[in-house]
């Protein structure tokens, strides 16, 4: 048998529920759902694409997010830097009606995944019904390979955002862009962003307001950089010519 709560415990659990009624009446505050929300895991991804916008899709009550495998089992998908994550579905068994369709990017392991003819004819089948198309840094070349910008303004990490006219996209250089059901995010730390506007528009900004609370997500970097056109020449300069290479490499994807 249970052992009864504590009144105290009885008196913070009940505080609590009054606390989700009174939010609840907050005009515009979208409290429940029911999103269908696939992200791709492919060998190789970035994992902080990926993880800051879980945080704030799984947030929202009733969403369930599925977090889907390029590989034939469920075996943990390690990321660009070796952090695994344990997908919960695959391709094949992924929910054929999504609400959101998201991919996060990488470098090498992202080119292998856009090369990849079922994961483009994953990301085409869903993206054709999904609510929200969507990826974070060099995800959009997932979404670019599988035929989904043709036509729409798209963001990426700036060492291949222009790159995404290969695609018949129209490269802009913004945190995030939207057209349509497109919703695109810049590199790595724009997920954040990103995340937040895709929940905005699903949930209302009241919704989107709470869950930054909750995050107390309110950046202030300790100093300027984070663009090639805030960081000092000298470091902008070698890292754009770092990356050269796999920027070639994108031109070589197969255009839709």
């Amino acid at each position: 048998m249970t052992a009864p709560a504590p009144p105290a415990l009885k008196t913070v659990d009940a505080a609590a529920a009054d606390a989700r009624t009174q939010l609840m009446t907050v005009p515009g505050l979208n409290m429940h759902g029911n999103e269908e929300v696939a992200m791709l895991l492919y060998p190789g991804f970035t994992a902080l694409d990926l993880v800051g916008p879980h945080y704030f899709f799984a947030s929202m009550m009733g969403a369930r997010v599925h977090l889907v495998t390029t590989t034939d089992d469920l075996s943990p998908v390690p990321s660009d830097l070796g952090l695994a994550i344990a997908p919960t579905t695959t391709l094949a068994d992924c929910p054929k009606d999504l609400t959101v369709l998201f991919a996060p990017g990488g470098t090498t392991g992202t080119l292998a995944a856009a090369s990849d003819p079922g994961v483009r004819a994953f990301v085409a089948d869903r993206a054709s019904r999904a609510t929200c198309v969507t990826s974070v840094c060099t995800g959009s070349l997932l979404l670019g390979a599988a035929g989904v910008l043709r036509g729409r303004r798209a963001t990426s990490h700036w060492v291949v955002r222009d790159m995404l006219g290969h695609f018949g996209a129209i490269p802009t250089d913004a945190r995030v862009v939207m057209d349509g059901p497109v919703v695109t995010g810049a590199g790595v730390s724009a997920g954040l962003d990103f995340a937040i506007a895709v929940v905005e528009r699903l949930r209302g900004r009241p919704y989107a307001q709470a869950l930054m609370l909750q995050a107390e997500y309110k950046p202030e970097p300790p100093f300027p950089g984070g663009t090639p056109a805030s960081t000092d020449p000298a470091i902008a300069g070698p890292m754009r010519d770092m990356f050269a290479g796999f920027a070639a490499r994108v031109a070589e994807l197969p255009a839709p």
